[in-house]
């Protein structure tokens, strides 16, 4: 289970994260944008023109500054998550391994997960996204689970009750959904549970 989060400092995965994040790439953009416009404009003073090799450096400077925008504006498109969604899941998640706040990307589309729990071959999440192709994003994200190595059955429920209820029965049968699953932990996680390897591969997807 994930643990609780304030959201002044959520890591990805943790309540809180988005609006976070939207902080941090905010300032890292402005940053980036701001280093070789100060070259550009410095070497124009000091040359009186623009023809100089000052002009091509603050040009391919701004590369990484774009990249980073694009990202920032990827982000400003996911909500965040309400607080008191939040509370509710933690009600029920008990010892199941959470993770919280993820805008789930692929090619063709892309959607908010407020939350998914995870427990042995058994991946259930929440979206609030009223724009969300539910079963696109399960097909997906199982597809990307399966390549890695986990076989596991992906649900995105679009109402909170029926998510809830089955947090509550997940818990209630944690022993036996993960019962004889075979395990080898990966040498670059050693630390890490095969459900919180299964939290990882997720968030790898996501913004």
């Amino acid at each position: 289970m994930s643990k609780k989060n304030t959201g002044k400092s959520a890591k990805k995965g943790e309540f809180g994260y988005i609006a976070a994040e939207k902080k941090r790439k905010l300032i890292i953009t402005a940053i980036l944008f701001a280093v070789p416009l100060l070259i550009f404009f410095t070497a124009l003073l000091y040359f009186k023109t623009r023809l100089t090799i000052w002009t091509v450096v603050a040009v391919v400077g701004c590369l990484p500054a774009c990249k980073m925008m694009v990202n920032l504006i990827m982000l400003f498109r996911s909500p965040s998550m309400e607080k008191s969604v939040y509370e509710q899941i933690r009600e029920h998640c008990g010892d199941l391994v959470m993770s919280y706040e993820m805008y789930m990307t692929f090619y063709e589309k892309s959607a908010f997960i407020d939350a998914f729990a995870i427990c042995g071959n058994l991946v259930v999440g929440y979206s609030s996204d009223p724009k969300i192709d539910a079963a696109f994003m399960e097909n997906e994200a199982q597809k990307i689970l399966k390549g890695n190595g986990y076989r596991a059955t992906v649900k995105i429920f679009k109402e909170l009750k029926p998510f809830l209820e089955r947090l509550d029965s997940m818990n209630q049968h944690r022993e036996s959904l993960e019962e004889g699953i075979k395990f080898r932990p990966d040498e670059r996680y050693p630390e890490l549970s095969r459900n919180e390897l299964i939290r990882h591969t997720i968030l790898a997807i996501c913004l």
